[in-house]
């Protein structure tokens, strides 16, 4: 079978330590007709030069340069300079299997209700070296976005083949700060399935510098932005009109500092209703737990008393959810009790909770998933 022609999405800024073995993971691919298109994002440090370097060693490397402008606009420029039916998706500090374009295109070629495949990875350190850690989303990249948190299409982003024409479909990444990813899988579901292969495509960095890890205040973002993706794939699966993002709010957003000051500046920008802004409040207190318990930083004080409040309140959800989320705040109040911040966690989880942390932090069960509880 002659595999067709493929446009790999590559935006970079400062990625000068990581960006020749991302590009060179792709110049290794088995299947061999492809483009790569880095979009160098306002970078300061080497990074223009080291792709250039690349693009004179090897004619299927693009360089654009732009101002700095954020991840969103480097992505759409880059779905734009390609023509391709295909477009996989590659982060400057990842790395690609071998043969990952190989098996995520035939694999399209073979299941035309598809529209985007991603898969299983290792995990890297932000030096290369493996964790031992490997991730295996399930097959069928199943979603709930009532659900609170809300549960969010399984696609890793960084190694994500979809076809151009349901990316053309539904516009493009939308001008969220972070999980544009998110909010463009609940929008692709829309046109056709999302998969993921059981197969290693590739290895994904862990590391303070990334956008999610940096810090627990860009953690606070992802936890809004995530859940205001969700609650507008609600909005269109109801016939009602869509949440309208724009640039210039996320900076608004961010300066309120707070999780409850980002989701109630959020929520008035956007126009929620009372159900809409309850709703959100729930699900970003316990998308700020998950995410705590896999980044590398912690909760701080004012969001547990942000969480507890969130909790507290009464919002509509089904028994099994509202399970998850007492497990969920347990086994992040035990995490707080064995760091010692005893006021926090019996700020985080109450009375009624407190028995379990104990018992959590005991043990050791100090995180929670669906498989581990």
């Amino acid at each position: 079978m002659i595999l067709p022609h493929i446009d790999v999405i590559m935006p970079a800024y400062n990625a000068e330590a990581t960006i020749s073995s991302a590009v060179s993971s792709v110049l290794s691919q088995t299947a061999t007709d492809f483009s790569v298109f880095v979009v160098d994002d306002g970078s300061t440090d080497s990074t223009a030069e080291i792709v250039s370097d690349l693009a004179r060693q090897d004619r299927r490397v693009h360089l654009e340069r732009t101002k700095n402008r954020g991840i969103v606009p480097a992505l759409n420029l880059a779905l734009s300079l390609g023509r391709a039916e295909f477009v996989a998706r590659l982060d400057a500090d990842d790395i690609s299997a071998p043969n990952r374009h190989e098996r995520q295109l035939r694999y399209l070629m073979a299941n035309p209700d598809v529209v985007a495949v991603s898969g299983a990875h290792l995990e890297i350190d932000e030096y290369g070296a493996p964790t031992g850690r490997e991730h295996h989303p399930p097959a069928t990249a199943g979603s709930n976005p009532e659900w609170a948190p809300a549960q969010e299409p399984q696609l890793t982003q960084p190694f994500m083949v979809a076809r151009r024409a349901a990316l053309d479909a539904v516009g493009g990444y939308r001008t969220l700060q972070v999980s544009e990813d998110s909010d463009l899988y609940w929008r692709l579901a829309e046109l056709g399935r999302l998969e993921n292969i059981d197969h290693i495509l590739g290895s994904y960095r862990m590391h303070k510098g990334s956008i999610s890890g940096a810090s627990v205040e860009n953690g606070r973002m992802m936890a809004l932005c995530s859940q205001l993706a969700a609650l507008s794939a609600v909005r269109r699966a109801d016939g009602r009109a869509d949440v309208k993002f724009d640039p210039g709010q996320a900076p608004h957003w961010r300066a309120s500092g707070s999780l409850l000051g980002m989701v109630d500046a959020a929520s008035t920008d956007l126009g929620l209703d009372a159900g809409e802004r309850a709703w959100l409040r729930t699900a970003a207190a316990g998308k700020i737990m998950e995410l705590a318990g896999y980044r590398p930083y912690e909760i701080t004080a004012e969001d547990c008393r942000f969480i507890a409040a969130a909790l507290d309140t009464h919002v509509p959800l089904p028994e099994g959810n509202r399970r998850d989320l007492a497990k969920m705040r347990a086994a992040t109040g035990a995490r707080l009790l064995r760091l010692g911040r005893t006021g926090d966690a019996l700020s985080l989880a109450g009375p009624a909770l407190w028995p379990e942390l104990v018992a959590r932090a005991a043990t050791g069960r100090l995180y929670w998933t669906k498989h581990l509880g």
